[in-house]
């Protein structure tokens, strides 16, 4: 397999879909490293320790992390399988940015930015990533989120090992375009 389809296959399973394949993902999202490349090759997905290992290291978005003795995988955000990746509670800068689809922007500013199919809402940290996040969708529109005031008023921010930022919602008020 190329690995931009060994990125995507891991995107599939440690996120959305583990039984494709087989896996099972623990309460935080791991999955045994051994298990996850044996069940891949099975299922017609053939790669190796290495290319497992070289994916994780040059993703762009460092959607996957390794455990510190190599031997479990799990993505960093975008679960929308029930996971706990026991992140603490963690104050945000003053404001982060959303990119979303210029269609989506009427009922967000509407009813505010949910998860979705996701457990939480991604923030970005900058106006550029938000833009590329955006643009996946269609034309892309970047909300501001005024996040100084969210912390303030009690709500939980969390951050990914791969810097993304994390929230239950984001209510319409705490919302602007990015001009």
């Amino acid at each position: 397999m190329k690995d931009n389809q060994v990125s995507r296959l891991l995107s599939l399973v440690l996120r959305h879909e583990p039984g494709k394949i087989g896996i099972v993902l623990d309460n935080q999202g791991w999955t045994d490293i051994a298990d996850l490349l044996r069940l891949a090759n099975n299922a017609g997905y053939v790669f190796d320790r290495d290319t497992l290992f070289r994916v994780v290291a040059t993703s762009d978005k460092q959607r996957f992390t390794i455990s510190p003795d190599g031997k479990l995988i799990r993505a960093a955000q975008g679960h929308s399988v029930q996971v706990d990746l026991n992140l603490p509670v963690s104050q945000p800068p003053a404001r982060l940015w959303h990119g979303t689809a210029h269609k989506n922007i009427e009922s967000i500013l509407r009813e505010g930015l949910n998860p979705g199919r996701r457990q939480m809402v991604h923030l970005s940290s900058d106006v550029d990533t938000a833009k590329r996040v955006g643009a996946r969708h269609g034309e892309a529109i970047v909300l501001i989120v005024d996040t100084a005031s969210m912390y303030e008023e009690g709500m939980a921010f969390y951050q990914a090992e791969n810097g993304v930022w994390l929230v239950a919602s984001v209510p319409a008020a705490y919302l602007a375009v990015e001009e």
